[in-house]
């Protein structure tokens, strides 16, 4: 983990108080053994149960590295997670695509996180773009959802962002670090939460960057940026230890040359997770291996 300086500058008043936190973050870093890759297969809303089975199946008997090397996530639709859960391998883990922001009651169309946790599902994503974009879920209501969902025991998958639109106008890191800022808000333990980074423009357009542009973005964006904020606004610890994702077009045609930069945690995938490139994509974990 390779964090610059100068952006830290940004968020600390002196030169003495960005030494300090290094100082802090190379001390913990000498403890940190450090972060599983993780592969979340976002489902979205697509599937019959006739699909589900096949895609189940053949997860099923995926040829894919130990669950020390790399952890996965499923997210299917809501209404089938029970099949999923029943029939998934052990070693693999179901998650909600979306839950509500409170105890349940008179929310028609909502899933609480009672609900979830009654059905025995772990994990749930939050604040994906597109309820972002289509159901005008703000930063604020993100968090608040964050922090119910892992007050009730939940993990969270938490998505984080820019447009095209934002990305061309320069605002990409404002963007991000206000999205994130939303959540740091309302939530003090971070041990259960991963961040998804996506580039919104590039999700299901298939105009994923090529790895060295994806690395100078990740580097730029999560990396040096995103990663600099945790370290400058909540800790080393938080910013060494927390896992991120990186979302938009990740396919088994680039996954090994994306999973082997250094600053990629995992990926959440799209469209990609609902075909067999998905297993390829999970086996591009070994490459942290080398």
């Amino acid at each position: 983990m390779v964090f610059e300086k100068t952006s830290l500058l940004k968020y600390q008043r002196s030169e003495a108080a960005v030494e300090t936190l290094f100082n802090r973050l190379r001390d913990y870093r000498q403890r940190e053994m450090g972060r599983k890759f993780i592969v979340g297969g976002n489902w979205k809303c697509n599937g019959t149960v006739d699909e589900v089975k096949k895609i189940v199946s053949t997860l099923n008997a995926g040829d894919v590295p130990s669950g020390d090397v790399v952890e996965v996530v499923v997210s299917p639709p809501f209404v089938f997670l029970p099949l999923v859960k029943s029939s998934l391998r052990t070693d693999f883990h179901v998650a909600a695509q979306n839950c509500w922001v409170k105890k349940g009651g008179a929310f028609t169309g909502e899933i609480s996180a009672e609900m979830l946790l009654n059905l025995e599902v772990p994990w749930v994503i939050l604040g994906h773009s597109e309820r972002r974009a289509l159901l005008n879920e703000s930063n604020e209501f993100v968090g608040e959802k964050v922090a119910y969902a892992l007050s009730k025991g939940l993990k969270v998958i938490a998505c984080v962002g820019e447009t095209l639109e934002q990305r061309e106008s320069g605002s990409t890191m404002e963007v991000v670090a206000a999205q994130t800022k939303a959540i740091a808000d309302k939530i003090s333990d971070w041990t259960n939460v991963v961040l998804a980074y996506e580039p919104v423009w590039a999700i299901g357009t298939g105009k994923v960057a090529t790895p060295d542009q994806a690395q100078e973005m990740w580097n730029k964006l999560v990396h040096s940026e995103l990663r600099s904020w945790l370290l400058a606004h909540i800790s080393p610890e938080v910013a060494a230890s927390t896992r991120i994702m990186y979302g938009g077009s990740v396919s088994g045609a680039n996954c090994k040359e994306l999973a082997a930069k250094p600053d990629v945690d995992g990926f959440l995938v799209g469209g990609a997770s609902l075909k067999p490139e998905f297993i390829d994509i999970i086996k591009s974990a070994e490459v942290k291996k080398c």
